[in-house]
């Protein structure tokens, strides 16, 4: 990643200091200073090293759709900026505020499993066992550096365009523990390919990320689906050229997204805000004026899964105000390796002693 010369001469120092506190904390880990707990199910943790932005929500999904044919699985995630404390099992009826985001957006969809919250992984893994004794594995969302949880399978996910050995350490750049943390990983996803990756490509990028002997990489991309209504998932809308998109985003890299759709049809605004950002009524007045300003007769606003459990929360005054919000939802799609990908899982999971 290219950095302002005189912005990292400034914040180097700062980086350099945030890495040795994080180093020392690694090492009272390693060394069992720190305690790590360990559980008597499979636990499997999907996270990254950056602040965000790699795909973790839909590959949590993938896993549900993989493994629950077969098993019975549950997900604990923090709930990042939710409003609600300690520990919670998410309801349908629950809104963003209440179970944050992501888990909510788990609960909706995958309705038949149980979803919760908790600050700390060692409080809500044995309230998800005590609640749900029928539970055979978890998924972690986002615990890669919370070690207080040993996961039994660790996946790490780094994004194609932006990988962590081309990163830094907070603030200087995104990366939340050393590039070195990379070797804690069992499986190591390359997300948010191109949709063309030769093999010439993937080797280079292999080569670069130099994997340790026991880590198995594996490279996905995303696929987009017809948007549905944010009030009725069942009404649909296929994009075009006769389409008007207004971008909602309030996800942590929008770039990925952003280009498939100018492929694909027109994107005639976009209005970005931070990751998880909780919209405002007076932003939702702005979004009026900018819809009732576009101009075009097939104009609407897209948005994704994630920021549509947030912008559910002012569904009262979409509906009074007749502002047509679509919802794009993707899924995960890996190149070349899917089957190989399935069995690491399956075999941890058929292998796994307590």
């Amino acid at each position: 990643m290219r950095k302002n010369p005189i912005a990292f001469i400034l914040l180097y120092p700062f980086s350099l200091v945030y890495g040795m506190l994080i180093g020392l904390r690694n090492l009272f880990y390693e060394a069992k200073l720190l305690r790590s707990t360990s559980f008597s199910l499979p636990v499997i943790n999907v996270g990254n090293l950056s602040m965000g932005g790699t795909g973790k929500t839909p590959h949590i999904e993938y896993l549900i759709k993989m493994l629950t044919p077969y098993i019975n699985v549950a997900t604990l995630s923090r709930g990042y900026k939710r409003k609600s404390k300690g520990f919670r099992m998410v309801q349908v009826s629950d809104n963003a505020m209440m179970a944050g985001d992501e888990p909510l957006q788990f609960k909706r969809k995958f309705r038949h499993i149980p979803v919760a919250v908790s600050e700390s992984r060692n409080i809500g893994i044995p309230n998800i066992l005590k609640q749900h004794p029928e539970t055979h594995s978890i998924l972690l969302d986002d615990a890669f550096q919370h070690r207080s949880v040993v996961p039994g399978l660790n996946i790490l996910l780094t994004q194609f365009s932006e990988p962590f050995f081309k990163d830094y350490l907070l603030p200087l750049g995104t990366l939340r523990e050393p590039r070195l943390s990379y070797e804690r990983a069992d499986i190591i996803i390359v997300t948010k390919c191109p949709e063309e990756l030769s093999d010439e490509q993937k080797s280079d990028f292999i080569a670069q990320l130099n994997p340790r002997k026991k880590q198995k990489v594996f490279f996905s991309k995303y696929k987009y689906h017809d948007p549905y209504f944010i009030h009725d998932s069942n009404t649909r809308i296929r994009l075009g050229e006769d389409s008007h998109v207004i971008l909602i985003s309030a996800i942590a890299k929008v770039d990925y997204l952003q280009n498939h759709l100018e492929n694909i049809t027109n994107v005639d605004n976009v209005v970005k805000f931070e990751d998880h950002h909780y919209f405002t009524d007076l932003e939702l007045e702005q979004f009026k004026k900018i819809y009732d300003n576009i101009g075009e007769e097939n104009a609407f606003f897209l948005t994704t899964e994630k920021d549509a459990m947030r912008l559910d929360l002012h569904r009262d005054f979409l509906i009074e105000n007749d502002i047509p919000v679509f919802v794009l939802p993707i899924e995960v799609e890996f190149l070349g390796e899917e089957l190989e990908f399935q069995d690491t899982v399956k075999e941890f999971l058929k292998d796994f002693k307590v």
